[in-house]
């Protein structure tokens, strides 16, 4: 009878269907089944049908193969009782605990009464009185009567002669020092053997034909570089092959040059049989896929997918920046701007009134582009941007005021009128924007602001939130105050200290004057040639702003620098001028000459291109 196996019948799509196909179906796949559904823990411990083994069986797996952390026991005695009485025997004395550690490192502290008694028990100890706990003994006991331990030092001064450096490099001539060495020397030789170094034993030969410059023997040939010891520790035909003409076939020769790597070279063992051109590349071309390894991961689609869009969204993003700054810039609110764009009145912005913006604007016009930038700000996709898109993607970080508390007529751009001709105005037809689009701009401000229109690729799975957002969602406005909560740590901006004017090296104290991550990472441009955060910030004198701004290219009468330095003094409550505060007065007098009309950047003296 023979045992048939059944695999359980497993229904489900496999998780690559519909995006490869299945070359050999025939083929059944490796790996596991197991039915969808299940969780990890139950493909860790799948489940163990299998009956227990007899009792039979059971003695004799123990011998050859025990269970982990059991003892191998013989199937002879597996059922011996005396196995029981020896795990329950114990050998040797039960000892008794005495005293802990921690009673002798740490014993209980004695009364004064009981030290006492124990100074008078231990006094009759010779190492009590020659080597008390904690002082010097006695010593008076040892010395001669009528000496004072105070006042009286044995022995005898030694005498200061000279230091070290005259021992080691004394004040002498070569010659000094070597006369000085050389007397006595006869005694050293007799008394210690002490020879200077080459120098040759005395005998006292009295042989009259003895001549102790004379040597024996003859001298032998030898080089001092060691070539002729390596001639002897090689054998003779060692030698001759090493001289002689290294023949080696042809044959074996083109075999090594194929089979063996050389240096420098490409290991290529089939070039002579195969004819091609050395730029030749093998293998097939084959066209990457229109998705990334990030739109994988975020699961998008191929409309949505982000590969290869690099450069196309920069030039998009930088299109908007522009659009917002010259927003910003130009008008006094959004109302303002949009209205500019739609010089129809028709409630939205068509992708020609975007392209005569730009040439006004002197933008560079490339129809590609301004589609790609009406279609990322058209967020209902209808070929047109309403007042809503504009606010959320064409405002330069949130600072334009909407103005729609006055809709009046729609105001033209300043500068722009031509001479004292009256501009025309057209009326604009419909709501800009729905009551439902306008939110609270805080919970605690009745200023309404349009809402944010989400542009996200990646979507939230499964209503994915962090923590930082519940928390600021109970602690945050309209929620608890915590202004009355405990503060812990050090304070990121240190006040409580003051910095000194000289610091030293090894104060390590933050005074609040330090960089902080952001500043590390990514360093200013200033810093980079040493100018910092305290240089910008320190008070200086009229004649000094003028020369660092005059210096950085800022073209300005003496009148005029000196006018903004009143200015920036005024702002400030001591009446310093920093380079920071006077560049911060610069700027508001550019931005009022732009909604004048008199900057020479406004945009009413730009002409049509």
């Amino acid at each position: 009878m023979t045992t048939k196996l059944v695999l359980p019948d497993i229904t489900g799509k496999s998780i690559y269907e519909g995006k490869f196909k299945d070359r050999t179906p025939q083929c059944p796949a490796a790996g596991k089944l197991t039915s969808s559904g299940d969780t990890t823990a139950q493909c860790l411990h799948p489940k163990n049908n299998r009956p227990s083994s007899p009792e039979v069986i059971r003695k004799f797996r123990a011998t050859v193969r025990p269970d982990a952390g059991q003892m191998r026991i013989f199937y002879g005695k597996a059922y011996d009782p005396h196995r029981q009485w020896a795990m329950d025997m114990s050998h040797g004395v039960n000892t008794q605990p005495s005293s802990s550690t921690k009673e002798a490192v740490n014993p209980t502290l004695k009364t004064l009464f009981q030290q006492k008694i124990l100074d008078r028990k231990e006094s009759c100890y010779q190492s009590h009185i020659r080597a008390p706990l904690g002082k010097s003994h006695n010593q008076a006991s040892g010395l001669p009567k009528g000496l004072n331990p105070t006042s009286f030092a044995f022995g005898m001064p030694t005498q200061l002669d000279s230091g070290a450096g005259g021992l080691v490099n004394p004040n002498k001539t070569y010659d000094q020092v070597f006369k000085e060495a050389s007397e006595g020397h006869d005694l050293y030789v007799r008394s210690h053997a002490d020879y200077f170094p080459r120098e040759r034993v005395c005998r006292s030969y009295t042989t009259p034909n003895f001549d102790p410059q004379k040597k024996f023997g003859l001298p032998t040939p030898h080089c001092n570089d060691g070539k002729m010891t390596r001639e002897t520790l090689k054998w003779i035909h060692e030698a001759q092959g090493d001289r002689a003409t290294k023949i080696v076939s042809k044959r074996l020769d083109d075999f090594r040059e194929k089979t063996q790597p050389q240096l420098g070279k490409v290991h290529d063992p089939i070039k002579d049989t195969l004819n091609v051109l050395p730029d030749h590349t093998f293998g097939i071309l084959l066209k990457p896929d229109p998705y990334g390894a990030g739109d994988i991961i975020h699961n998008r689609g191929i409309t949505t997918s982000l590969r290869g869009k690099e450069s196309q969204r920069g030039v998009v993003a930088a299109m908007r920046q522009q659009l917002k700054k010259l927003n910003y810039h130009h008008f006094n609110s959004l109302l303002e701007a949009f209205r500019f764009y739609d010089n129809d009145g028709k409630g939205k912005i068509t992708l020609s009134d975007l392209r005569n913006v730009c040439i006004k604007y002197r933008l560079p016009v490339d129809l590609d582009i301004l589609d790609k930038v009406l279609d990322y700000c058209d967020a209902d996709k209808d070929g047109m941007i309403n007042y809503l898109e504009f606010a959320n993607f064409l405002n330069w970080k949130e600072k334009m005021p909407t103005g729609l508390e006055d809709m009046g007529p729609p105001p033209m751009l300043i500068g722009m009128g031509l001479g004292n001709q009256p501009t025309e105005t057209i009326p604009l037809t419909g709501k800009l924007i729905e009551d439902a689009d306008m939110i609270p701009k805080s919970a605690q401000s009745s200023e309404l602001t349009p809402r944010h229109i989400q542009k996200q690729v990646d979507v939230s799975v499964g209503n994915h939130s962090t923590s930082n957002s519940m928390y600021n969602a109970v602690v945050g406005p309209g929620g608890i105050s915590t202004r009355d909560f405990r503060t812990y740590g050090v304070p990121t901006i240190r006040s409580d200290l003051s910095a000194p004017r000289i610091k030293r090296v090894d104060d390590r104290k933050n005074y609040g004057d330090e960089a902080f991550a952001y500043s590390l990472m990514c360093p200013s441009l200033y810093s980079q040639h040493n100018v910092h955060e305290r240089d910008m910030l320190v008070p200086r004198t009229l004649e000094e702003i003028c020369s660092i701004f005059t210096n950085i290219g800022v073209r300005m009468t003496g009148k005029q620098m000196e006018n903004a330095y009143c200015m920036a003094a005024a702002n400030h409550p001591k009446g310093h001028v920093s380079v920071e505060g006077f560049r911060n007065v610069l700027d508001e007098i550019q931005v009022e000459q732009i909604r004048a009309g008199v900057h020479p950047m406004s945009l009413g003296e730009a002409q049509p291109v």
